[in-house]
């Protein structure tokens, strides 16, 4: 284990990158099929404010361990998830 700048770097820290990459990536061809179609219906509504509240919940936790990884991914996945959820707001009638 090595520290950078307050930041805790792991021999297994590419693993996460890797798996924080795919499941972030998951969410981004929905984004797309939203956006593209204008239709939300078949997307819940709570789904998609659970899957923000859990992705906000492990950005805190990889802030409160300064686990790069998790910050980075679930920073994105917050990110897209709240689009997400947007969408699913104004296209989902």
């Amino acid at each position: 284990m090595l520290k950078s700048g307050g930041i805790v770097l792991t021999v297994a820290e590419p693993l996460g990158f890797i798996a924080g990459a795919l499941v972030t990536g998951s969410i981004v061809p929905q984004v797309i099929r939203v956006f593209r179609l204008k239709s939300a219906r078949e997307i819940s509504t709570l789904f998609t404010t659970l899957l923000l509240l859990g992705v906000i919940t492990w950005l805190a936790y990889g802030i409160w361990l300064k686990l790069i990884a998790v910050i980075l991914w679930n920073a994105i996945g917050a990110v897209l998830a709240a689009v997400l959820l947007y969408a699913k707001l104004k296209y989902g009638k």
